[in-house]
């Protein structure tokens, strides 16, 4: 249940509970800012849960339009024809406020329930046997790989990324069902700590999978983000479950700070850094060293590696970080089969199968186009959403090992000149395994002033040029195009037999540099692409 506000001409403001009803068949609930990516996902969701759905939102199309015409919703601009006394409940974006969009106006002058997205996925989750996936990274690759486990197990479930996972179905859709109406469903969902959103949701399960200094412009220090996760973890019923990442600092310095709190949380380590025997704060009931990881080879476009006592998985996505992300969701899913009654050695080659399935997400490592440079070497074209240092060297580490013979060159835009500002050096020595940089001016956000900055994107550059031998700034993506051309239109050298491989990464726009270099290369290959146009989860 949430608080909300609704209004009344000539009445003050009151709060006002509100919550979803328990059967959804047939209700009519309305979504303003219905293109967002996590409100998308929540349409699918509650539709799945037979919801009748209706939104509004602006007219520019994004790739959530598509989502919503699969289910024949098509979004409407924001109106006060919008809202009548048929809807049960108006659901809203954060970006939105009632004092400003006409649909919530409307809505408050009639009376009518409103909710925030983030509270009504706490709805969703308290009707659940509610699994909250969180941290600063790796959460949506995570929420994906947990969806893809657990479409080869028979537990009713229902999972909600923040992204476009092209496991779970097809190629536009961000949730995975096998909802089964009048059972203990299980509603594993991507949480967000942006304005501590995830306080809304009702977890019996968490996986943490790192904590580090982030959205600068909400947690100005380290200590206020590490507060946020550790609230959330105390969120956590007696006996509920915190699976956390060993290997991250933050995530096990979050996860020490909620056991002191709350001692009756069983926590769950997983990583490298797990002791065999377990170590210390090990499962109730969990095998000995059963969620230890041990990195593998990569070989054959997969790579492998071990979780101790249950085996050697692989995966088809690049990168250690997304085994230890693996790890955590093979781990949430063992426990939810004992929970549900079943041996999790039972079910160990459908995990084996899920994790092979994944093929990640969109703006996650998203292989865009594979072509040819103008001297025929291959060219591979990836986006990915990575616009935090720690992620970017990760992804950029993991990119280096599963790529071994082709050149890297990487065109960044950092996302907010806070956080950009905040970890101006992190950011400047975390490209070092790429052979080629280029960054593009800051994509700025819209609660930020721009002008009273101290950082740009060519101070980035040159801050980065003293850790990197090979750095350009090129602020505009037709620039930095050209750049890429200029650069693959040489051999890529004997050390790179294989030929280029060519990175976007950031959270802004920049994934249009790779759309204006594939049509520069049209008339030497037919590469075709779509592009990765999205928004941000709220």
């Amino acid at each position: 249940m949430s608080q909300d506000v609704k209004t009344v001409p000539g009445a003050a403001p009151t709060a006002t509970p509100v919550e979803l009803p328990e059967d959804l068949h047939g209700v009519r609930l309305h979504f303003v800012g219905i293109k967002g990516t996590g409100m998308a996902a929540l349409v699918e969701i509650l539709s799945d849960r037979g919801a009748v759905i209706t939104g509004s939102d602006v007219a520019e199309r994004f790739y959530t339009d598509e989502i919503l015409e699969k289910r024949g919703i098509q979004a409407k601009p924001f109106s006060t024809d919008n809202i009548d006394g048929g809807i049960r409940c108006v659901i809203y974006s954060s970006a939105y406020s009632p004092d400003k969009n006409p649909d919530l106006a409307e809505a408050a002058r009639r009376g009518i329930p409103m909710m925030l997205y983030s509270e009504a996925l706490g709805e969703v989750s308290a009707r659940s046997y509610g699994c909250g996936i969180c941290g600063v990274h790796g959460k949506t690759t995570t929420t994906g790989l947990t969806g893809t486990i657990l479409k080869e197990l028979d537990l009713p479930s229902q999972v909600l990324a923040g992204s476009v996972i092209a496991s779970f179905g097809d190629r536009c859709t961000m949730t995975s069902s096998s909802f089964a109406p009048g059972t203990r469903n299980i509603f594993a969902a991507e949480t967000c700590e942006y304005q501590r959103h995830f306080m809304a949701f009702h977890p019996r399960k968490i996986i943490l999978t790192a904590v580090e200094s982030d959205h600068q412009d909400y947690y100005p220090t380290y200590g206020d983000i590490l507060k946020a996760f550790v609230e959330y973890a105390c969120l956590l019923p007696e006996g509920g479950e915190l699976i956390y990442c060993a290997d991250d600092r933050g995530a096990s310095e979050a996860t020490a700070l909620a056991s002191r709190k709350r001692p009756d949380i069983t926590l769950v380590p997983y990583g490298t850094s797990v002791a065999k025997g377990g170590g210390p704060g090990a499962a109730t009931n969990a095998a000995p060293g059963c969620y230890r990881l041990s990195f593998g080879r990569v070989e054959g476009g997969r790579q492998y590696f071990s979780i101790g006592g249950l085996g050697e998985f692989a995966l088809q996505v690049p990168g250690r970080h997304n085994a230890r992300n693996a790890t955590a969701a093979v781990a949430l899913c063992c426990r939810l089969l004992a929970e549900y009654g079943k041996n999790p050695a039972d079910y160990i080659e459908e995990i084996k199968r899920g994790l092979l399935n994944f093929r990640g997400g969109k703006r996650r490592s998203e292989i865009i186009a594979r072509t040819k440079t103008p001297l025929g070497q291959e060219l591979i074209v990836i986006d990915d959403y990575g616009h935090h240092p720690t992620a970017i060297a990760t992804t950029l580490a993991g990119y280096r090992e599963f790529y071994r013979g082709h050149k890297i060159i990487v065109d960044f835009m950092s996302h907010t000149y806070t956080r950009t500002a905040a970890l101006l050096e992190e950011f400047a020595s975390s490209f070092s395994s790429a052979d080629s940089v280029i960054i593009n001016r800051i994509y700025g956000s819209a609660r930020e002033d721009a002008s009273a900055s101290p950082v740009t994107g060519e101070i980035l550059a040159e801050r980065a040029s003293a850790h990197h031998k090979a750095v350009a700034y090129r602020g505009e993506f037709a620039e930095a195009a050209e750049e890429v051309y200029r650069q693959i239109s040489a051999p890529s050298g004997a050390d790179y037999p294989d030929g280029y491989l060519f990175v976007t990464m950031g959270a802004g726009d920049n994934w249009k540099t790779g759309m204006i270099l594939l049509e520069k290369l049209a008339h030497v290959t037919a590469a075709t692409a779509q592009p990765a146009n999205g928004k941000e989860i709220q």
